[in-house]
């Protein structure tokens, strides 16, 4: 049978502690920068968000921004623009998208300006849609950069973006 003087706590059991627990932070130390160092570098980070100023753009124009080092088109859309885009049947699209699941805000259209057929860039206010035309291979896309006609398979995507305020998008 063990002794009551037994169960208490001895100055063995502190040495054993202090120093299992000085050795777990010596192996936490030496082990940090090792985790630190697969974290993505300063420009890396910097470079993956874009922050556009909505305010300098006139309604109806088109402002293409670089993200990631991908062209992004930024459109000011009328109420014609909107009604338009509105009016159409998903039915008639190759790649059926509403207007309203396209955009957060129905005036700002945000979208990756690279044709889904060959990664050609395409041209604003062009075409019979008044969206966007490929040169390249005649992909035709309209005022919500749904493909409408030409050998594109997809509609332009949609990079990730958020409003910040009310004037303000951030990409990424």
């Amino acid at each position: 049978m063990a002794d009551s003087a037994s169960l208490q706590p001895s100055r063995r059991d502190f040495l054993f502690i202090a120093t299992g627990a000085a050795g777990a932070v010596a192996v936490g130390a030496s082990i940090w920068p090792l985790i630190d160092q697969m974290n993505p570098d300063a420009s890396t980070l910097a470079a993956s968000t874009t922050e556009v100023d909505l305010s300098g753009i006139a309604e109806g124009q088109i402002v293409t921004v670089k993200w990631r080092g991908k062209p992004i088109f930024v459109r000011h859309r009328t109420a014609k623009e909107i009604a338009a885009a509105r009016a159409v049947p998903l039915n008639e699209l190759r790649d059926p998208a509403s207007d309203q699941s396209r955009v957060q805000k129905p005036e700002w259209l945000v979208v990756i300006g690279i044709c889904t057929h060959l990664g050609c860039v395409p041209l604003g206010h062009q075409g019979p849609y008044d969206g966007w035309f490929c040169p390249c291979h005649g992909s035709v896309y309209d005022t919500a950069a749904r493909i409408r006609q030409g050998p594109a398979p997809a509609n332009l995507a949609i990079p990730p973006y958020k409003f910040v305020s009310d004037t303000k998008i951030q990409i990424g």
